[in-house]
């Protein structure tokens, strides 16, 4: 059972003692992603998470690495569009030295100008490496096609041209408006004494304070009904149609995943079986939902041989209509939900697992589901819930494509789509 306490300065804790296991996993959540961003400073979240690791006015980024390594511990960061975490695995011994590295980097790192131009350039190699990977940049595309001019669809990593006008003092002006207390949550899950961990928090974070709250509030993106085609050499082309989603909070989300694990969530899905496994038509296929504040997406994606792009594009649209004609079966829900119950409870027995659910749920919607109630959720669903919830993703009348490949044939998405 999870616990959640505020401190003074307004920095939430929340963590998760489970007294069998001998590691502990810690994490920083912060409140900003590409999503808070602009476009003349689009990537200055995963550019600090870097520069994070290059040294602080204690540690070099050598000895950021050693003092975890040392100790047999892991630790790194990811960034994403509306949050980026900071986290450890440690033994249970060593939560002080987890906290105590986090909380150097948090606090004391350099943002040196030299270490700032040398990570710019690995960032600069990861944008074009992600340019070279048209499986990953696919998905990408679709995020700015259908949210163009929002900034849920900015990249992540950012561009050349708005990671070159990045400096320090715009990473510190950045930092101070939305590294605040009342935009972090600090997330633990597994063996420690309880009073320690609040002690250590108290000691490294309590004294934490900000002229600036740093949670934002988004207008809802408008989803848009567009086709963003890139020619590249490649062998496969890959594609993506993405579908108006569900936003954070819907609980109409756990209906969403039972949906979507028949449709084509896994190598027993409709998709997989009728187009790869049945007719060999692609190398990869599968579905997937994302969601955001105020915002949702659905995609569906295939990697497949040139020739047979409009043939998939067809399947997919005729496996959608059945979906929407026929639904699905009272058998197929059952079997997906037990489904998602196993996922869900396999993922209690880890730590790491357990620190980013609670972590990202509290930074992002303020609340956690405790692990009965995301059961009852699941149990809960129905055939009339997934019907609904089928008629309202799955418009073919409002979606979006994107593919990336050897693409010389001009061809209509949408009149492919509703030929079927």
């Amino acid at each position: 059972m999870f616990k959640k306490i505020t401190l003074n300065n307004g920095l939430r804790i929340v963590y998760e003692k489970i007294p069998y296991v001998r590691s502990v996993s810690t994490g920083i959540w912060i409140g900003t992603g590409s999503r808070s961003e602009n476009a003349a400073n689009n990537g200055i979240s995963h550019y600090i998470e870097h520069m994070m690791f290059k040294g602080t006015t204690n540690r070099s980024a050598k000895e950021i690495a050693e003092s975890i390594d040392n100790i047999g511990g892991q630790i790194n960061a990811f960034t994403g569009k509306e949050c980026t975490c900071y986290y450890t695995k440690t033994l249970d011994d060593n939560l002080d030295i987890a906290l105590d590295v986090l909380a150097d980097m948090f606090f004391n790192s350099r943002f040196d100008k030299k270490d700032m131009d040398l990570e710019r350039k690995v960032i600069l190699e990861e944008i074009r490496m992600y340019e070279d990977s048209p499986e990953e940049l696919v998905h990408d595309m679709l995020s700015e096609t259908v949210w163009g001019g929002d900034t849920l669809g900015y990249p992540i990593l950012g561009t050349e041209e708005s990671l070159n006008r990045i400096d320090n003092n715009i990473i510190r002006d950045y930092i101070a408006r939305n590294y605040t207390p009342g935009n972090c949550v600090i997330s633990v899950s597994g063996n420690f004494d309880e009073d320690r961990l609040i002690a250590l928090v108290e000691r490294y974070f309590g004294g934490w304070s900000s002229e600036f709250d740093g949670r934002r509030s988004f207008k809802a993106a408008q989803f848009k009904r567009e086709v963003n085609i890139k020619e590249k050499d490649t062998e496969q082309i890959h594609m993506c149609m993405g579908f108006n989603g569900l936003e954070q909070g819907d609980d109409r989300l756990y209906t969403l995943l039972a949906v979507n694990n028949i449709f084509g969530g896994g190598m027993s899905s409709r998709l997989f079986q009728g187009i790869r496994e049945e007719r060999g038509l692609v190398y990869s296929i599968y579905s997937y939902p994302s969601s955001y504040k105020n915002a949702g997406l659905f995609t569906i994606y295939a990697g497949m041989n040139p020739e047979h792009l409009e043939t998939v594009i067809q399947l997919v649209s005729k496996e959608i209509k059945k979906l929407k004609k026929d639904h699905i079966t009272p058998d197929e829900l059952e079997k997906s939900k037990a489904q998602l119950k196993g996922s869900f409870i396999l993922g209690l027995e880890s730590t790491s697992s357990r620190m980013n659910s609670i972590g990202k749920s509290e930074v992002l919607l303020g609340y956690i589901n405790t692990p009965e109630e995301i059961l009852k959720k699941i149990d809960d669903i129905n055939m009339d819930q997934a019907v609904e919830v089928i008629n309202t993703i799955f418009d073919l009348d409002n979606f979006g494509f994107t593919a990336v490949g050897n693409i010389k044939k001009e061809f209509d998405v949408k009149m492919l789509v509703k030929d079927m």
